[in-house]
């Protein structure tokens, strides 16, 4: 074994979980011998639903599956992966026979990710092999990061016995408002993740300040306006965030110049944060503290368009926003909407595991 096969070892890199849908014996063999042990480990199945059940208990870099099989066919088990496992970024590389270009449309759009024809070269299988888990291990590894952050944000907002369920509901809210503005699908994503990650740089402020039941000094609103960039910093080397990014710096700018971290003005205010803080604001009024009552909608709304009048929000998108308010009466309910499963839970489910008491 030589010194940088030994390196990829210890790290973790191999071996490489194959799992193998075909029904045919020989093919098992041709492809045993192509991908080898310590490099590789295959799984075989001899058939879709006996490949549905592996998945369903184990965990796979790539899915090698025939296209032609008994019973369900490869087309039916890409569908079924997708559909029914909710395995959306599961590496599947099908093998086929045929050349003919409807066949080979119709496995891409089953839910395959790749297509290696009959007969191949063993290099070639091995290279696409190889392609499929470097793609699979950097999206857990961006996965695992991103759970991480999203579960560390909501042990800040536990801080705060009194915030409830705040950055849930600003991830709904947002959603909301940037589907009425009609916002592309990568924004909408991005607000939901701003909705839980807004004030994750609040991690760094010392708790003295962050729980303080007073009012704060003017020296200590220096140190909790940071928490601003410390977010930005927190997240902003994540490709994944780019378009979050922004939200968590500058939520607290104001439309005439006289907000933080910046003092940006106008639409130099980049869009997703104009929209955001207006949910957070309203959140934030409509909400009952220990120092207050919650606010009526009729009252927080009254606040915000008196705000824009001041000059402190984005004129029109208040009014936007406002008139959201009017048609939505749900946008001033306290309540929680229920997480989607087979969606990105943003740390739910991470951070109960992490404060679970047996």
């Amino acid at each position: 074994m030589d010194q940088n096969e030994l390196i990829r070892r210890l790290s973790g890199e191999y071996p490489y979980r194959v799992l193998m849908i075909d029904d045919d014996p020989l093919q098992r063999l041709l492809i045993e011998e192509i991908l080898e042990p310590p490099q590789y480990h295959l799984t075989y199945a001899p058939g879709g639903q006996d490949g549905l059940d592996w998945l369903c208990r184990a965990e796979f870099d790539v899915v090698l599956t025939d296209r032609r099989m008994p019973g369900m066919d490869g087309d039916e088990f890409c569908r079924r992966v997708r559909s029914d496992l909710g395995l959306a970024v599961q590496p599947i590389l099908m093998i086929t026979g045929s050349t003919a270009a409807e066949d080979l449309m119709g496995g891409l759009s089953s839910g395959a990710d790749d297509l290696l024809r009959k007969p191949y070269h063993p290099m070639e299988l091995r290279a696409r092999v190889q392609a499929a888990v470097h793609r699979k291990r950097i999206t857990d590894q961006l996965d695992s990061t991103e759970s991480t952050l999203f579960a560390l944000a909501r042990m800040v907002e536990a801080k705060d016995e009194n915030t409830g369920d705040h950055c849930s509901r600003l991830a709904h809210k947002a959603v909301l408002l940037g589907l009425e503005l009609g916002l592309s699908t990568a924004e909408l994503m991005a607000l939901r993740r701003g909705g839980v990650l807004h004030d994750i740089g609040k991690l760094g402020i010392p708790d003295a300040i962050l729980l303080k039941p007073g009012h704060l000094t003017p020296e200590e609103w220096v140190v909790m306006r940071e928490h601003t960039t410390i977010g930005h910093q927190l997240v902003s080397q994540l490709k994944s965030m780019r378009l979050t990014a922004p939200i968590i710096r500058h939520h607290h700018e104001r439309w005439d110049g006289s907000g933080y971290p910046d003092g940006l003005a106008g639409e130099s205010i980049p869009l997703l944060a104009r929209v955001f803080q207006l949910v957070d604001i309203h959140d934030a009024l409509i909400s009952p503290r220990p120092y207050k009552e919650g606010m009526s909608a009729e009252q927080a709304s009254a606040i915000l368009a008196d705000e824009a009048e001041r000059g402190w929000r984005d004129p029109y998108m208040t009014r936007r926003f406002l008139d959201l308010v009017r048609r939505r009466p749900e946008l001033a309910s306290m309540s929680t909407p229920q997480a989607d499963p087979a969606n990105d839970d943003l740390g739910v489910r991470l951070y109960a595991s992490m404060t679970r008491r047996n």
